[in-house]
């Protein structure tokens, strides 16, 4: 719970690239729901780490999955001004 529902989510707020690899190469899912962004491509989006929106979509992120504070990854990249 909380703002990040899980470590990939928080990971990509916070622009740890080598973390969100690491996680992803052990299985993370990289369309997990929840917390305030949604999931890690809204929180990248909303954060303008384009190397990890890339690297989210790379590894099967669904750009127009719905869910937390902004509603999908392109509101979120907006609402930041990115």
């Amino acid at each position: 719970g909380g703002e990040y529902r899980n470590a990939l989510q928080a990971a990509a707020c916070n622009g740890h690239q080598a973390i969100i690899q690491l996680l992803l190469n052990s299985g993370a899912d990289a369309n997990a729901q929840g917390g305030l962004y949604g999931n890690a491509l809204q929180a990248a989006a909303h954060n303008g780490h384009k190397a990890i929106i890339q690297l989210l979509l790379d590894s099967g992120a669904d750009a127009n999955a719905q869910g937390g504070t902004y509603g999908n990854s392109l509101q979120a990249a907006v609402g930041k001004g990115d």
